[in-house]
């Protein structure tokens, strides 16, 4: 039992000192957010949120219910505190993207400013390199560049429930 609240008390201040890591930042953006914790309940909100088929909902249904059963492997090396699977956040999205932009001029410039402090400026990176670029914020996709060159070459960059519903329809 002491062993487990040193090994807590460790995590926590790791944590902690993770807070303070002059290389980190956070974005400050309104997000809708799954609750905390994997349950049926928050894999039901996240395909409900992300308007999947039904076939697919029953799939990561029976995907959960395999993992449940799962016992995480006691490692020999290396050591680190079990996970808490139920502290954690399985899905967010910034609210900006439930009118999903159409170019990277419609972007919040929070986001841009987010993905310029990790030495990605998007904008800049469109107009200089010719390279596409997807860009993933939290858990979707916020903006594709050359997205219409790439389609008139044959790729098409689309999120995989876009690609159900046109498959299936």
């Amino acid at each position: 039992m002491q062993n487990e609240e040193y090994n807590m008390d460790n995590r926590q201040k790791e944590i902690d000192n993770l807070k303070d890591y002059k290389y980190g930042f956070s974005t400050d953006i309104e997000s809708i957010r799954a609750p905390k914790g994997l349950n049926e309940d928050v894999i039901k909100f996240i395909s409900n949120i992300k308007k999947e088929p039904q076939w697919m909902l029953d799939f990561r249904l029976k995907a959960f219910e395999r993992f449940q059963q799962l016992k995480e492997p006691d490692w020999q090396k290396p050591k680190y505190p079990k996970i808490d699977y139920q502290d954690l956040y399985y899905y967010s999205a910034p609210k900006s993207m439930d009118d999903k932009p159409k170019s990277l001029d419609e972007l919040d410039p929070k986001l841009l400013e987010t993905y310029k402090k990790l030495g990605i400026p998007l904008q800049e990176q469109a107009r200089l390199n010719g390279i596409a670029v997807d860009a993933v914020f939290d858990s979707v996709s916020v903006a594709t560049t050359f997205k219409e060159e790439l389609q008139n070459k044959g790729l098409f960059f689309a999120l995989y429930q876009k690609r159900f519903k046109n498959i299936l329809s």
